[in-house]
């Protein structure tokens, strides 16, 4: 049937990222927009724009109602969520459905199903995927003190129904536990609406590997092979790449197989990313969870593969079939987040204007950003100007690709963590492809602080 018109529901570079997809599977895209975006560039790219609240996320690219509002005014017959503010929110997606419009992601029941992370390790344990060794739902603190006796320390607690590392606690000691139970809690509670808490036992030196896939809702799904995520902060993903350093044809088989199988049980529609933990010694993947939407690192797969993500969901959402990939990544691709943040303090996010915005244009290289040249970076969202991403014909010539195009890059008057990226890309370790989840803050983070504390 395809779809006509579709409501691009969030805002930054996910935004720009979707309307060019839109434009170019020939559809129309609307922006919703809060008054703090008005002028941005995906304002400036979009067919139309409509005026969805303040700045505050809270008043609009949170707010359910507004949005659905929006599309109805618009009559828009898809909504394409992004990621973050509401891509993982079922009522979203219900609301969508009610109302006969397109939710450009999976079913409300799927985003319900593997949005908490305890209904998705007794999904994942009940279809043959191996989990990490952990417990069911920790009920007091009591409860946690016999979880770790059978678990072992170290333990990481983590919110049932969370993300983006809030709610997580990683806990060594067993004189700790009481306080880091409570604390994940709270954190839960205040985050996500419900304090759940279940642990895992904690492996400090594994890769974080996820699988891309693509289901077409009628019990079609395939994989786009894996990604790894293992450069990781405060657990929030810094370098992306494709396929993993790490892992072989054979265990890329296994791990895609098993994560295609979980994907057709729950009949899954759109992009989604099974995410594992992964042993490379052993060559053993633990099941961790499922991202329900479109991902920040999907460039690059994109880019080993030669498939639009994004373009697929919109055509997927008007009732078209699944791609053709034969299941062979062409060279190597590597992202980094180039964010508003001085790592020299701690990461601290900046806004500001941008007086000058130049990326260099080089082969194989692209930028995801709404970024430009007088740009106000708002007070009120996250710190990301833009997704840099290389492609090579093989891991070295992606990473030098990279270092050049950030090297080159021009951007001023703001701070970002440009040259923290740099040492990241330029380590021997990551050369090596010789990290794991907690290298970057056991490592890596107090090596360059090391590094600037001399040059200063």
């Amino acid at each position: 049937m395809g779809l006509r018109r579709v409501l691009v529901a969030n805002r930054g570079e996910i935004a720009v990222r979707i309307i060019r997809a839109c434009h170019a599977v020939g559809v129309e895209a609307v922006l919703a927009a809060s008054e703090a975006d008005m002028d941005s560039r995906a304002a400036r790219w979009a067919d139309h724009v409509l005026c969805i609240g303040p700045g505050r996320s809270r008043e609009s690219y949170l707010c359910v109602d507004r949005m659905v509002g929006a599309a109805l005014a618009v009559k828009a017959d898809g909504l394409h969520p992004g990621y973050g503010f509401l891509a993982e929110n079922p009522m979203l997606a219900a609301a969508c459905e009610q109302h006969g419009i397109v939710f450009l992601g999976p079913t409300a029941e799927s985003i319900e199903q593997m949005g908490n992370k305890l209904w998705a390790r007794r999904l994942a344990v009940g279809h043959g995927l191996p989990v990490v060794p952990g417990s069911d739902q920790v009920r007091d603190a009591a409860d946690l003190r016999r979880m770790a006796g059978e678990v072992g320390l170290p333990l990481l607690l983590k919110a049932a129904a969370g993300g983006g590392g809030r709610g997580m606690r990683v806990v060594r000691d067993a004189d700790a536990l009481e306080a880091a139970f409570l604390q994940a809690s709270a954190e839960a509670q205040a985050a996500f609406g419900n304090p759940a808490i279940f642990v895992e036992r904690y492996f400090e030196r594994v890769r974080h590997v996820e699988i891309q896939l693509l289901g077409d809702g009628r019990g079609g799904c395939m994989s786009l092979g894996e990604r790894d995520c293992s450069i990781q902060r405060r657990h929030q993903k810094v370098v992306e790449e494709s396929p993993s350093p790490a892992v072989d044809p054979p265990t890329r088989s296994r791990m895609s197989r098993a994560a295609v199988d979980l994907g057709r049980a729950i009949g899954y529609r759109s992009a989604g990313t099974m995410e594992f933990l992964f042993d490379e010694s052993t060559k053993q993947f633990y099941f961790l969870e499922m991202n329900t939407r479109i991902q920040v690192e999907h460039p690059v797969t994109e880019m080993v593969t030669g498939v639009d993500l994004v373009a697929e969901q919109i055509r997927l959402g008007g009732g078209g079939s699944l791609p053709d990939w034969d299941g062979k990544p062409r060279g190597h691709a590597i992202e980094v987040r180039l964010n508003a943040e001085d790592p020299r303090r701690d990461f601290l996010p900046n806004a500001g204007r941008i007086d000058q915005w130049r990326p260099a244009i080089l082969d194989g290289v692209r930028y995801d950003t709404h970024c430009y040249p007088g740009y106000q970076v708002p007070v009120f969202y996250d710190s990301l100007l833009s997704k840099i991403i290389a492609h090579g014909e093989d891991r070295a010539a992606a990473i030098g690709s990279l270092t050049e195009a950030l090297s080159r890059l021009v951007c001023t008057g703001i701070v970002t963590n440009r040259e923290f990226l740099l040492y990241v890309l330029g380590h021997e370790a990551f050369k090596r492809g010789a990290v794991h989840t907690a290298w970057l803050e056991l490592e890596g983070y107090p090596e360059w602080k090391e590094i600037q504390s001399n040059v200063a």
